[in-house]
């Protein structure tokens, strides 16, 4: 089943996620959901707070993505058939100060058509925990990093557009408007 995603200007874009404290059934449901919601609306990635929930839970899936990247799960390199979609839970991001940093032209579920050149370091650390509350360790580099970053963004309530330089943000500036503006009418108009 499909979540509803949110779209810019949705308070709970910008909610903190709560730490996952129990691994259950409804996690494991709502984390299928959320890939169910991913696939369907052809992203790579999605966090919690995208479908309403300010929870620290994003889902990755790079399989279809057509770029070069490199990954460690655990301390081996298994095909990215055997570990994705990824579920991430509670993630914590180490980023080198000597990683080198990417320019690279992103786009967000939550920001429908609208896309900008974000800079994000290219390789990064991750802890996290899957759904069922195992452990794992993640070193990644390229599109992945970039993916999981924004993510993780997402789970903080930062949105890419906070990560664009001025110049950057100045070029869509008017569709993010347009789009806050569309998402106020949208939540005035749906049943209380």
């Amino acid at each position: 089943m499909s979540l509803e995603i949110v779209h810019y200007n949705d308070p709970v874009l910008r909610k903190k996620g709560e730490k996952i404290t129990v691994f259950d059934e409804a996690l494991a449901s709502f984390a299928g959901e959320m890939i169910d919601t991913m696939h369907k609306a052809m992203g790579i990635g999605l966090a919690a707070q995208q479908v309403g929930r300010a929870v620290q839970v994003c889902v990755v899936d790079l399989r279809p993505a057509e770029a070069e990247f490199e990954w460690k799960l655990d301390g081996a390199s298994p095909p990215l058939e055997v570990f994705m979609p990824m579920v991430i839970v509670n993630p914590k991001v180490t980023v080198s100060k000597r990683a080198p940093l990417a320019p690279l032209e992103e786009g967000c579920l939550s920001f429908p058509e609208i896309r900008g050149t974000v800079v994000r370091a290219d390789v990064i650390g991750v802890k996290f925990q899957d759904e069922k509350g195992l452990a794992h360790t993640l070193e990644c580099t390229g599109l992945l990093a970039r993916c999981i970053l924004h993510e993780v963004d997402h789970l903080h309530g930062v949105l890419f557009i906070d990560r664009m330089e001025k110049e950057v943000r100045a070029l869509i500036d008017d569709s993010v408007k347009a789009l806050a503006k569309r998402t106020r009418a949208e939540r005035a108009a749906a049943p209380s």
